[in-house]
């Protein structure tokens, strides 16, 4: 799919995206190597780095999620039954949605070998589009999708890094006034590095979770030794006994059996920074086993205790007490990092694709193009963080908020694949088999996770809700703005046909950015008319952001010589890959055009909008969002990383 750039809109516009039956293979810029040999040396490593970015949400589940199966639902008694059968529904829980939903079955829709809801709407070539149709209401779902990972992107760090402290609370209740500040300075503290990068400490969080995940089967194991008996919760019999004993307040404890697969979707989206094969190693070898180890020992001592209401640190003994809490905290803080981090990979997803205005993106490895760092989500997802705390104050509360979106996202990413199933020919009636079987399970979560709204479940739909707003209203307003330019441009043939050949040409190379390589910038027609002079060599670059992940060097360019010093120039990036114009248009010379970028000049256009009630298009109210986005938008300079000292300006008015 191609995906023009307009200089004032962002790098992609997926409107004008050609239909591709499925993406290319990888390429060495990709950072695939393509030897499997050395894959397969180096796949413990990544399983170990897998731990401390992929599980890290999933991995902290068991500090809060037992308790809150009991502890939640005043009418769930701590009956030995009532904890064989939640133990059950947690055990079928993690096999059915992680090891098969996402594991097996999801994770085999690679888009170039990257995941995500992102890249899985990608692999659908959603974008060309016509209003109302399958593939474009496919879209607006995926898209929906992403903006409720936003919501998830602020609870994950409130609820993790709060349950955490709350283990204080166990060594001693004088901590209990406490909780929240410590819980505050940890998030500011957390948000503040984000800045530096994670290529230093990340480092550390493989070895850091490794030791988590034994803690948990440790723990585990010792509450198993009392009571092994409880290991026949493993017979899914026990889960149905429990909703035929409960009936529907049963029903309403999947919305806390929930929490033991948030993260899941974190499997999916951090595919192409590990592999699948990775990723399925840590799943198999440490994580499932150290959680479900630390679910069955928490049953454990339920059954001798069953008014424990701290489950997972009563498993510890005293003397442990402060080292778990240190090391939970730990775990927390990473599990926190990875979503943050993930939220910013969505985030300049979405920017590429056009879906979200520019924003500022630091990149903060050289060596790894997955770390960067977004101030503005930085200081949003901070300060809605932080609100979190302070507004619910206590973990069991915000757990109400939880759920509900992750939820969602999961029945939303299941059609999705269902259709790149049904697209790339994946037997398309055993698919639909599959995916009805898993829909029902997501629908089931789902329906009592619906249940949490009036409690604290409304939060993450309005956030998801804002932000899909304005996803609609920023592609709405690029398609009024594009719609302009194109009724006030000619082609670019008949500009070069037209020019009076007794024009000036000045020394050295004009570079104007276009939207579509096929109409005349507006910026050029102004510099024309107004300075009477062209540069010698004129070359109308296009940007070209496509829905694979990457697009190999030897792909990156395409020239087209038109006439008199014209020259058309088409570079194309991958939607994870930087739109760095000046390093692309090095390539050049390997085409015979030799460009000298110190003497070369980047025109690019400053549109000034005008909301205007007369013009047909979007409500005027609408417009001024609109408007707002796009003066705050990062600048194309950036977005392209022209040099600035070599950046010319046009201003251009466009009435909306």
């Amino acid at each position: 799919m191609t995906v023009l750039a307009n200089v004032f809109m962002s790098a992609g516009d997926p409107d004008n995206a050609s239909l591709a039956k499925r993406p290319p293979e990888t390429d060495h810029e990709a950072g695939d190597n393509g030897n499997t040999s050395d894959k397969k040396k180096t796949r413990p490593a990544l399983g170990l780095a897998a731990l401390g970015i992929v599980y890290g949400d999933i991995g902290t589940s068991p500090i809060y999620a037992l308790r809150e199966a009991f502890f939640a639902h005043a009418s769930i008694d701590t009956a030995a039954a009532s904890v064989y059968g939640v133990l059950s529904l947690m055990f079928w829980s993690l096999v059915i949605v992680i090891s098969i939903k996402y594991l097996t079955v999801v994770m085999r829709a690679s888009n170039n070998g990257e995941g995500g809801i992102i890249a899985l709407v990608a692999l659908l070539n959603p974008w060309k589009t016509e209003h109302g149709s399958r593939r474009y209401l496919l879209m607006l779902l995926g898209l929906f999708g992403a903006a409720l990972l936003y919501g998830d992107g602020t609870i994950t760090p409130a609820i993790s890094v709060l349950s955490a402290i709350e283990g204080l609370e166990v060594v001693t209740p004088a901590f209990t006034p406490y909780i929240v500040p410590i819980t505050i300075a940890i998030l500011v503290a957390l948000f503040s590095i984000q800045r530096q990068g994670t290529a230093r400490v990340g480092a550390w969080f493989g070895p850091i979770m490794l030791v988590w995940f034994a803690t948990l089967a440790v723990l585990g194991l010792v509450g198993i030794a009392h009571h092994p008996e409880i290991l026949a919760a493993i017979n899914p019999s026990y889960a149905a006994a429990f909703f035929l004993d409960n009936g529907f307040a049963g029903f309403l404890v999947l919305g806390t059996v929930f929490l033991v697969v948030t993260g899941g979707e974190a499997l999916y989206a951090d595919m192409g920074h590990f592999g699948l094969a990775p990723i399925r190693l840590a799943w198999f070898v440490v994580v499932l086993p150290g959680l479900l180890l630390n679910y069955f020992g928490q049953g454990a001592l339920m059954l001798a205790h069953p008014d424990t209401r701290q489950p997972f640190y009563a498993l510890a003994p005293e003397w442990a007490l402060i080292s778990l809490v240190v090391i939970a905290t730990a775990a927390t803080v990473i599990a926190s990092q990875a979503v943050i981090s993930g939220v910013f990979s969505l985030t300049r997803q979405a920017i590429q694709l056009g879906q979200l205005p520019r924003m500022r993106i630091v990149q903060t490895s050289r060596q790894s193009y997955g770390q960067i760092y977004i101030p503005v989500m930085n200081a949003l997802l901070m300060v809605a963080t932080i609100g979190l705390v302070v507004g619910f104050q206590r973990s069991d509360r915000l757990a109400s908020a939880y759920g509900v979106a992750v939820s969602l996202d999961m029945i939303i990413t299941t059609i999705l694949a269902f259709f790149v199933a049904y697209r790339w020919g994946w037997f398309p009636r055993f698919a639909g088999v599959v995916a009805a079987g898993l829909l029902i399970v997501d629908g089931a979560f789902f329906g009592a996770n619906l249940f949490k709204i009036p409690e604290g479940g409304w939060y993450p739909l309005v956030v998801a809700g804002l932000i899909f707003f304005v996803m609609a209203t920023w592609r709405t307003g690029r398609s009024l703005v594009r719609r302009h330019l194109d009724e006030q441009s000619e082609p670019i043939e008949t500009f070069v046909d037209n020019i009076d050949p007794e024009i000036q040409r000045i020394p050295g190379t004009a570079v104007f950015m276009s939207v579509s390589g096929q109409k005349t910038p507006a910026m050029l027609s102004h510099h024309l008319r107004l300075n009477r002079c062209l540069h010698e060599r004129v070359l109308i670059v296009t940007v070209h952001v496509m829905d694979v992940p990457r697009v190999a060097a030897s792909d990156r360019i395409r020239i087209e010589g038109l006439a008199d010093g014209f020259y058309r120039i088409d570079l194309y990036y991958g939607f994870i890959q930087a739109t760095h114009v000046p390093v692309g248009l090095r390539l050049c010379q390997e085409f015979g055009l030799e460009i000298d970028l110190d003497a070369t000049t980047f025109y690019i256009g400053r549109e000034s909008l005008i909301p205007d009630s007369e013009v047909p298009g979007m409500p005027v109210w609408r417009e001024r969002l609109f408007a707002f986005l796009a003066r705050n938008a990062n600048s194309a300079t950036h977005q392209f990383h022209l040099p600035t000292e070599r950046v010319v300006e046009v201003g251009i008015q466009i009435r909306l």
